[in-house]
């Protein structure tokens, strides 16, 4: 990769790289449904679910000023320009090879660009977005087709209201009766225990504890009473988080983990929960599944598995066993190494404990 930046001819900087193990046939239609460059500088695109995207930025040359872009999988059947307005100097679609669509954003000269602060965000297993550029001066947006999702049974006029609505409504926690449950969070290993060791040496320890704090204060801040196994790096063994949970009576237990590939495979990624018995092991690890699934699209999803792990095995109430992606996989890694990114993750398993609790309470 270093001999490819470094080319004089092919100065490319690698923004994003989300892969996944479906791949869609080459003589499929467009993996690229809608697209949209908003008033604001931020690109939005639909896609079909789990695409895989590759995204790039290249400096201004003889020939093109500085351009973005994104290549989908998928022929796309139309290649056309779109002209465009303020810092946009034009839109492409074309063919860089066959089966590959390809959406490039050609920018002005002198337009303020920092590529390197560019982040792609996945709104869902079908939408992304990433902001470009702050405009300077008036901008009137471009694109093609509905970015957003199409909603059925509302109303002319009410469509905006409602979308806002829902958007709201995912953004809170369920409520939940207060100082009724109780919750033991469990970080998985920890002290000289660090669990996978990942791509660019980030440690499963790290991240499960910061998952798990989070997820505490989530909780506790809905009126749970939250407990984690441990709050630092300190050497614990299994029959003590086993212990420490059927002692204080907790009404669930999970356990939180990272996980790591055989041979540190980077093209293995996924997220999957396990549980050990009973319908209500069964049902939070459902809840939990879901919901991490929705902040990490494209993340093949693993599913949601019997195990016979201690701390599940052993506790006396129903208990989960939660990885939250392969810190050996490229995909996975890239995103648990963001603060950002954990940040969702724990307030995806924050959200599945209490859409468990507010079903079985």
């Amino acid at each position: 990769m270093s001999k490819f930046l470094n080319n004089k001819l092919f100065r490319y900087l690698a923004v994003f790289l989300f892969l996944n193990s479906a791949i869609l046939p080459v003589k499929s239609s467009s993996a690229l449904a809608a697209w949209a460059l908003k008033t604001n500088g931020v690109l939005e695109l639909r896609t079909k679910s789990n695409t895989n995207l590759k995204a790039y930025f290249q400096k201004a040359n003889q020939i093109y000023g500085d351009r973005f872009w994104v290549d989908f999988p998928g022929e796309l059947k139309n290649p056309r320009t779109i002209k465009g307005n303020g810092p946009i100097k034009e839109i492409r679609l074309g063919k860089p090879s066959k089966g590959k669509t390809r959406l490039v954003v050609e920018f002005k000269e002198e337009t303020y660009l920092a590529p390197l602060t560019w982040r792609m965000v996945g709104l869902d297993q079908n939408r992304w977005r990433i902001k470009l550029f702050k405009p300077k001066y008036s901008f009137t947006k471009i694109g093609e087709g509905f970015v957003e999702k199409r909603i059925k049974n509302v109303k002319k006029g009410q469509s905006s209201k409602y979308m806002r609505k829902k958007v709201h409504n995912y953004l809170q926690l369920p409520n939940v009766k207060q100082n009724k449950f109780s919750v033991v969070i469990d970080p998985g290993h920890g002290g000289p225990d660090p669990g996978a060791i990942g791509i660019g040496g980030i440690r499963e320890t790290d991240v499960v504890l910061e998952v798990s704090k989070i997820v505490k204060k989530l909780l506790s801040e809905k009126g749970v009473k939250a407990r984690l196994t441990r709050k630092n790096e300190v050497n614990l063994d299994l029959p003590p988080r086993v212990s420490f949970a059927n002692n204080t009576n907790a009404d669930i237990f999970v356990s939180i983990h990272a996980n790591a590939s055989r041979g540190k495979r980077r093209d293995i990624n996924g997220l999957e929960t396990f549980y050990f018995r009973g319908w209500r092991g069964r049902l939070l690890a459902k809840k939990i599944q879901k919901q991490i699934l929705r902040v990490s699209p494209g993340s093949p999803d693993r599913g949601v598995k019997q195990g016979r792990f201690y701390v599940i095995k052993n506790t006396k109430m129903p208990a989960v066993l939660v990885e939250i992606g392969f810190l050996t996989g490229r995909l996975d890694a890239r995103r648990l190494e963001k603060a950002a990114h954990r940040k969702r993750v724990a307030y995806a398993i924050a959200k599945g404990i209490l859409e468990y609790l507010s079903k079985v309470g």
